[in-house]
């Protein structure tokens, strides 16, 4: 089900739980403003999630309320997981996903990394 990101954030989701340590996670990054770690469902070889350790429920939520040292540094999280992964060569992609059209399943704002193979065109036409 898709997520309303305009409502208020949801402390029960599960990207809080795993903040919490209330759910394991394979964590590969953390610091005090962002943790990441592999996707459960993982849609391409390498697939990682960022997500800011603030309540926040999605970018637009995240750029108006967060502090600028929070979007600093999960700004720079997200660039050092990428590289730490080696995925800079060849390349890799980022998506957020945001609100019920872009099908964001958890309400908390987190940001995919996906790499590891040709990813092909970034939507499908038609």
């Amino acid at each position: 089900m898709a997520v309303d990101a305009t409502k208020p954030y949801d402390d029960q989701n599960i990207f809080a739980k795993i903040l919490r340590g209330e759910i394991p996670s394979k964590t590969v990054y953390e610091d005090e403003w962002a943790l990441a770690f592999y996707d459960i469902n993982p849609q391409a070889p390498q697939h990682i999630l960022v997500i800011p350790k603030g309540a926040y429920v999605s970018w637009d939520d995240f750029s108006a309320n967060g502090s600028d040292a929070e979007i600093a540094g999960f700004v720079r999280a997200v660039g050092h997981v990428a590289r730490e992964a080696g995925m800079v060569e060849p390349g890799y992609r980022l998506l957020a996903n945001i609100g019920q059209d872009a099908h964001q399943e958890v309400p908390h704002l987190h940001v995919h990394i996906f790499a590891g193979k040709p990813l092909g065109p970034m939507l499908m036409r038609g």
